[in-house]
């Protein structure tokens, strides 16, 4: 983690535009740079910057798993959502 907050030389260079992607758009090739990306500076949104150099895609929850059996705390059961379809 990276605190921005309070070390003026790292809030001097983070207060620079600086590209940032955003979060959930879309993926289209032909508009990317457009559609995808804006300037930004760090220094202003955020207090501190956490940098990941690996991460992986997000894989989909099972068909089988049980009530309560996710595999984290915020997951919903399949069940659950099987019967919230099942009302609209």
């Amino acid at each position: 983690m990276l605190t921005i907050r309070g070390v003026d030389a790292l809030s001097d260079v983070l207060s620079q535009e600086l590209l940032e992607r955003a979060i959930g758009v879309i993926y289209l090739p032909e508009t990317e740079r457009l559609s995808h990306y804006f300037l930004a500076r760090l220094a202003d949104q955020f207090d501190a910057v956490i940098h990941l150099d690996e991460t992986r895609a997000v894989e989909p929850l099972g068909a089988n798993i049980a009530m309560g059996r996710g595999r984290g705390a915020g997951d919903i059961p399949v069940c659950r959502l099987n019967r919230l379809r099942k009302k609209s």
